[in-house]
């Protein structure tokens, strides 16, 4: 094993000394200019320093005195136990400790997953002082940008300048709803050209069905009619959804380009499933309206595929790696499990319950999609047919139930899949029988246990799902009897916290239909909230604010934004840490809730009927435009979620390295004592990404100030979504858990 080991260490030096010889382009060549010429005293380090350890010592010297300066920002950067705020530090604070965080972590070796463990080392003062002395170093134009924005942040010429709120207001203007007059009539006429290919498809006999079919010598309009009455059934969508590259161009009137179509085949040919339903195919542009240009991206982006997402299906790595079950073994958060694919577990609290029935699947497939991995496995899939619920799946569930039943702390459980209104009715209110029953077991078992010695009984149910923006017409009055039915029995039981979590990625999502599906599910006494995954195309400025706005309108609640998780596969809609960070402090905070409405904000669940009035209501006496009630964080591929991190390194293509610490409010399986620190490389440059964010029309100066989020500290969580308390006390041991 030594031998080994010395042998990767030998290749890993030799190939660093290769990229040391490799010249620097043009470029990179001005740009290393510019950055002398602003840092006189970097430029006198550099040429005096006859070698990279000079170059490192000589920077550290500079910096470090100044920062010594300044005992908060110095005490923050040592980590010597005090408490220090990020709001007592200055943007040229940051900028120091990021410098000397380079140099302390200098040559340190991180695998990078990107490039499926490829080892990446970090060493900018030394890539600086190659470029300098002999042209060399291999560094990309990407890494002195960021060099160069780092150090006239360090000389305080580039400061974060906070928007006002008519600035953020215009930004947020920019974007339609899905409830805009004008953007109803379009998907009108969408609907109505899709409608037409659907009628090709059936008269051709291309798609069988015999629910839904035609007459005989039935007029076009007569056929147009009753696929119009069609459309309000979830069960035609699913039928008819898109399964093939030319089916999408045709019904988006042709209007993909030869490009995109070449990048589908190929998506195709790699095995990756198509599966768009007709209704949601709608909400896309063909005929763009001056009005809105441009807003209908982030949608867009989730249902074409990436050139990244291609090439990487078939080798895509689990993000999340407590999902790698093995039977009898704990998984990665140290959880052991009954099943290696129907719970997944990170928390003490709460696990996720994935049924063996049609909620393994989604209305459609989403580009970013967290289990991309599953679908590459072929566990999660669109044969609707295949994903009917087996004979054994009655004592399946019985089995799963007993886990939450005799766990210690597990008082939450989270029903997903895939998505959890796939599952048909009958099969929907099975599960929910089985919790109602688990739940009534576990609190009648804590009757003859004693004080102290408690398990933690079952207060929150959730239902993940996409399918009130994905599919609404899914949202039907029988499902909302089955929701309301078992919450009004459950409540009888300990349950307190009934939530439909749910994933709207654009306000263009709000539609008359998807308004009328959560009206529905609020009516049923279940809170909705919403996870943004934070897309490249959704980071757009005042794209989050105004979705939380329109969100708002409709009762529901920003619950998470979410960094796009994953490796190069989603590299395309990727945004960086720092502008997650950027839209957390200089838009959101519009949205920011006086502490003084915490406790009416608690009691929002139990009028969920009234919670569009209870929201406007609290909008109009805070004078806020939306209620910022989520919280800006990445799904860590360790345990937890976290948006605690700082910026420690940086490759040579200009991609930082970020070291997260788990978010320390809340609580953690003990293995984290033994994880340390998770170490992220993202996928893109800030100028990548900014390249990027041009292609679609921004304005970069806009988003001055980017570069210099290089620390992150998790926000705290609103008093909403927090547990109910107990009468008693719990457990302190935890049960189905091996650390060892």
């Amino acid at each position: 094993m030594k031998n080994n080991n010395k042998e990767k260490t030998k290749m890993v030096t030799s190939k660093i000394q290769q990229l040391d010889k490799i010249a620097i382009n043009v470029k990179s060549h001005r740009l290393v200019k510019r950055l002398l010429r602003e840092n006189p005293r970097l430029e006198e380090i550099m040429k005096s320093s006859k070698n990279e350890t000079e170059a490192l010592v000589g920077v550290r010297n500079w910096v470090l005195l100044r920062l010594k300066q300044k005992p908060d920002a110095y005490n923050y950067y040592i980590r010597n136990g005090k408490k220090v705020s990020l709001q007592h530090l200055s943007w040229e604070d940051y900028a120091a400790m990021r410098i000397l965080d380079y140099i302390d972590f200098a040559g340190q070796e991180f695998p990078d997953l990107n490039l499926h463990g490829e080892i990446a080392v970090s060493n900018p003062i030394k890539m600086i002082w190659l470029a300098v002395t002999e042209g060399t170093g291999g560094a990309k134009p990407y890494f002195f940008e960021d060099m160069l924005e780092l150090f006239r942040q360090y000389r305080g010429e580039q400061t974060p300048k906070q928007p006002g709120r008519r600035q953020i207001e215009e930004w947020m203007e920019r974007y339609p709803s899905g409830l805009d007059e004008r953007i109803v009539k379009l998907r009108e006429e969408n609907r109505e050209r899709i409608i037409g290919v659907i009628i090709k498809l059936i008269d051709a006999e291309e798609i069988k069905s015999v629910r839904f079919s035609f007459g005989e010598n039935w007029s076009y309009q007569k056929k147009y009619n009753k696929v119009l009455s069609w459309w309000s059934d979830h069960r035609f969508h699913l039928k008819f959804a898109v399964r093939s590259p030319e089916l999408l161009n045709e019904m988006l009137g042709n209007s993909l380009d030869p490009d995109t179509m070449k990048i589908l085949y190929d998506a195709r040919d790699a095995g990756i499933p198509f599966f768009v339903n007709p209704y949601y195919l709608s909400l896309l542009h063909v005929r763009v309206p001056y009005f809105a240009i441009g807003a209908d991206l982030a949608i867009r982006d989730y249902i074409i595929y990436s050139r990244q997402l291609v090439n990487e299906f078939g080798r895509i790595s689990a993000w999340e790696k407590e999902d790698l079950v093995k039977p009898g073994e704990p998984n990665a958060a140290g959880w052991l499990l009954p099943s290696s694919h129907h719970i997944h577990r990170r928390y003490p609290e709460v696990a996720i319950l994935i049924p063996d029935t049609a909620g393994r699947t989604c209305g459609g497939l989403c580009t970013s999609c967290q289990r991309m991995f599953d679908f590459q496995r072929g566990h999660l899939n669109f044969d609707l047919e295949k994903l009917r619920p087996k004979r054994n799946w009655h004592e399946q569930l019985v089995h799963l139930m007993e886990y939450f039943e005799n766990d210690s702390q597990l008082r939450d459980i989270l029903i997903t899949g895939g998505d959890a209104l796939m599952s048909a009715d009958q099969s929907l209110k099975n599960i929910l029988d089985a919790v109602f029953d688990m739940a009534m077991r576990k609190r009648e078992a804590n009757k003859k246990r004693r004080e102290g010695e408690k398990y933690a009984e079952i207060v929150r149910v959730r239902l993940g799902t996409r399918l009130p923006i994905y599919l609404p017409q899914r949202i039907t009055p029988e499902l909302i009897r089955i929701l309301a039915a078992f919450k009004s029995k459950a409540l009888k039981v300990g349950i307190r916290q009934f939530v439909i979590q749910t994933h709207v990625e654009s306000p263009m999502e709000i539609t008359p239909e998807a308004k009328s599906s959560i009206e529905q599910l609020l009516s049923a006494g279940w809170i909705v909230t919403n996870q943004l995954v934070f897309t490249a195309a959704a980071s757009r400025r005042g794209h989050s604010c105004k979705l939380r706005q329109v969100l708002n309108e409709v009762g529901v609640l920003p619950y998470y934004t979410f960094t796009v998780k994953g490796y190069m596969e989603n590299n395309h809609n990727f945004a960086v840490n720092a502008r997650s960070l950027q839209e957390q402090n200089e838009e959101k905070v519009l949205g920011e809730i006086p502490k003084t409405y915490y406790d009416e904000i608690r009691e929002f669940p139990k009028h969920t009927p009234q919670m569009v009035e209870q929201i406007a209501d609290l909008q109009e006496r805070g004078g806020l435009p939306f209620l910022a009630t989520d919280r800006n964080v990445l799904n860590l591929p360790g345990v937890g979620k976290s948006l605690s991190f700082r910026v420690i390194g940086i490759t040579r293509y200009g991609r930082r390295i970020l070291r997260f610490e788990h978010d320390p409010t809340r609580r953690h399986s003990p293995i984290i004592n033994k994880m340390g620190k998770v170490i992220i490389i993202e996928s893109k440059s800030i100028s990548e990404y900014l390249a990027q964010l041009e292609s679609m029309g921004e304005d970069i100066r806009e988003y001055e100030g980017i570069y210099g989020y290089s620390i992150g500290e998790t926000e705290p969580r609103m008093p909403i979504y927090e547990y109910p308390t107990y009468p008693f006390s719990v457990t302190t041991e935890m049960t189905n858990l091996d650390v060892d």
